[in-house]
Order: C-alpha cells, then sequence, then structure tokens
C-alpha cells in the first residue's frame, strides 16, 4: 500500500522502488534496536550506579516490547 502512495508522488515516483523500501525498512529496524539498547543501557546505569529506578526509561523499554510483539504477532496471523 505504501508503495502505491510514494510512487503517485511526482518528485519521488522514480526513485521509490522496492530496494528503496527494503533499505527504509531495515534502517528503521535497525534504529529501534539501537534505541532500545540505549535506553537499557542508561536504564541499568541510573538503577547500578545512581541507585535510582527511572520509570520513565522502563516505559520506553516496555513500549518497544509491545509494539515489537504485538507486529510480529499481527504478521505472524495475517500471512
Amino acid at each position: 500500500m505504501i508503495e502505491n502512495i510514494l510512487t503517485k508522488v511526482p518528485i519521488l515516483g522514480k526513485s521509490v522502488d522496492e530496494r528503496f523500501l527494503d533499505h527504509r525498512r531495515r534502517s528503521m529496524s535497525l534504529a529501534g534496536i539501537v534505541s532500545l539498547l540505549v535506553a537499557g543501557g542508561l536504564f541499568e546505569y541510573r538503577v547500578f550506579f545512581k541507585h535510582v529506578i527511572s520509570w520513565d526509561l522502563m516505559a520506553v523499554i516496555a513500549s518497544f516490547a509491545v509494539v515489537k510483539l504485538s507486529t510480529m504477532a499481527w504478521y505472524k496471523f495475517k500471512h
């Protein structure tokens, strides 16, 4: 569906293809995983060295897990 929308944009029409969308998917996945690792590292640093539990970082980690697992389940049951 998104391929159809992006290919209809006059400026992007010729440059958007399957390779572009695959690179975008991979880069977003890598960015999400790196963000999770940074949030987890910062959470552990604050717990072990400052003895403070950062609930905001825990919420970020939990939301990543919920979104990742729910999309995995959705793709499994849809396809």
